[in-house]
């Protein structure tokens, strides 16, 4: 099913691309956030063609009419991840496909369309980037030593992001849009990213997957591991680390966790 998915993935990232040397025009949604014709083109697109691939799995996309979740096993996807990087075209923007399962993202894609990259991956196996044509399989850092590398939300770092930086006592911090900052760390380019601003399930879910098989995790600020179909679905701030056997608890908890 990956390839399948990778191809709807890359066809939403056309439509996106149709868009992307318009002059951007947007409207804002109800949670401030702004909604594009490329955002709409990439959603109907999705939603369109996994339909098709699994008429039996229901699709809830960012731009659903519809949010709710009666079933355990569905599609959760962020038709463009990035809409303010993809206005500022910076390149930094994904689509991201996750099916779910029992609370959890089980497989997922995502899809860089400016760079042409492809990450995927499903639980059990294995995560990978495809690259100019090349498949490698990627996987997190582990004991990043005195030199760890923090990454940061260009649009949405708090104070607690510098305060984690003291902590670690490293001047590595980039800053990335999308799930971006969730890729770097399975790639093994970065080690943490911690998110204490509003985000949604499906901003999450497919680079929560694929950083999972590549041996980090996401954690909520209690210590466990996130979980999703919350009833708003709306998450809670998190801690992604590449290293699982850090001692995140303890770390959280000097950040007043």
């Amino acid at each position: 099913m990956i390839s399948q998915l990778e191809h709807i993935a890359r066809k939403a990232g056309k439509e996106i691309l149709k868009w992307y040397d318009v002059e951007a025009t947007y409207e804002q949604k109800s949670d401030d956030s702004p909604l594009t014709k490329a955002d709409m083109a990439s959603h109907h697109s999705i939603c369109k063609d996994l339909a098709s691939l699994t008429p039996e799995i229901p699709v809830l996309s960012e731009e659903s009419a519809d949010k709710t979740v009666t079933t355990d096993t569905y599609w959760l996807v962020d038709p463009l991840d990035g809409t303010k990087e993809f206005i500022k075209k910076t390149g930094e923007f994904t689509v991201n496909i996750a099916l779910m399962k029992d609370g959890h993202p089980h497989l997922a894609v995502i899809y860089a369309p400016v760079p042409d990259l492809v990450y995927h991956a499903e639980i059990g196996s294995k995560a990978y980037k495809i690259e100019s044509g090349h498949k490698t399989e990627i996987r997190c850092r582990k004991n990043p030593g005195k030199n760890p590398v923090l990454v940061a939300s260009k649009d949405h770092a708090g104070p607690k992001v510098m305060q984690l930086k003291e902590l670690l006592d490293t001047e590595a911090l980039q800053s990335m849009g999308s799930s971006f900052k969730f890729m770097l760390i399975a790639e093994g380019k970065a080690d943490f990213y911690l998110r204490d601003k509003p985000t949604m399930e499906w901003d999450i879910a497919a680079a929560h997957c694929i950083l999972k098989v590549a041996g980090g995790d996401v954690y909520q600020m209690n210590g466990d591991v996130m979980r999703y179909q919350k009833p708003d679905l709306r998450n809670p701030a998190f801690f992604a680390i590449g290293d699982t056997t850090t001692k995140h608890k303890q770390l959280l908890q000097k950040l007043g966790y």
